[in-house]
């Protein structure tokens, strides 16, 4: 999936959320210096400057399919090797780095087994290969959990993510072992983010972004008021706190 969104909509979106988890994955992946990572499906590049603070920048090299995600992180990060590119078709030889890392992208890859397999060949014999996605599945804890419960109630017919790929325990280390990697394991990450107000959390979902903001960009504008307000009936007071989990899995390539 490409998403046709501009940098600063998806940061007020999603970069709530992907900003601070960032350190956490890195830390999953044993991220540190000296180290060549690739950051696959970059994005507007979250990840990208967490490992330009850990490896430096010349040795860090991030893709992504959508062309304003690709000016956005060239532009914010000028030293590093940025390109348009999709995970099943990097342009790289194999085993160029220590690190092949994919932060909330495998559940948009047009095949995910096949993404995976890339970030392998790409990674040297030992080197690491870790992913994260967002647990949406009903029931669970991700950071649009909230968001998808009310659109349930208001339309139960409501398209959500809990069947992406990754998105429900155990799933993304099944994809991981398809894939072939060796050593694979698992575990739930989570960031807490506050919401100062009820508008600040809702007014991203607005912007169009992902398959949320395809969802009210979908709706009429009476029904675009009335899942606003039921969103509010059954969100916390404000100031309120979204924890937010991502399932994330790694193995040796």
């Amino acid at each position: 999936m490409s998403f046709r969104v501009g940098a600063d909509s998806y940061d007020r979106f999603m970069g709530r959320f992907s900003v601070p988890l960032a350190p956490r994955f890195a830390d999953f992946a044993r991220i540190e210096a000296p180290r060549r990572a690739i950051d696959v499906g970059c994005g507007p590049g979250a990840l990208t400057t967490e490992l330009v603070g850990r490896v430096g920048a010349p040795n860090v090299t991030a893709v992504d399919p959508s062309e304003s995600f690709v000016v956005a992180a060239q532009e914010r990060h000028p030293q590093v090797d940025v390109r348009r590119a999709s995970a099943e078709a990097l342009p790289f030889d194999d085993d160029t780095f220590d690190s092949a890392l994919a932060q909330l992208v495998v559940h948009f890859m047009a095949d995910p087994v096949a993404g995976l397999r890339e970030m392998a060949r790409v990674a040297r014999p030992g080197g690491m290969v870790a992913a994260c996605v967002w647990d949406h599945h009903a029931g669970g804890a991700g950071p649009l959990s909230l968001f998808w419960r009310a659109a349930r109630e208001f339309d139960p017919s409501a398209p959500d993510e809990a069947g992406l790929p990754g998105a429900s325990e155990g799933h993304l280390v099944a994809l991981f072992h398809e894939a072939g990697l060796a050593q694979v394991d698992g575990e739930l990450l989570t960031v807490s983010v506050e919401m100062s107000s009820f508008d600040a959390w809702w007014e991203p979902f607005t912007l169009g972004v992902g398959p949320a903001g395809a969802y009210v960009a979908s709706l009429e504008p009476a029904a675009r008021v009335e899942l606003r307000e039921h969103c509010r009936s059954i969100a916390p007071p404000a100031p309120f706190v979204i924890d937010a989990g991502a399932w994330a899995a790694r193995g040796i390539a």
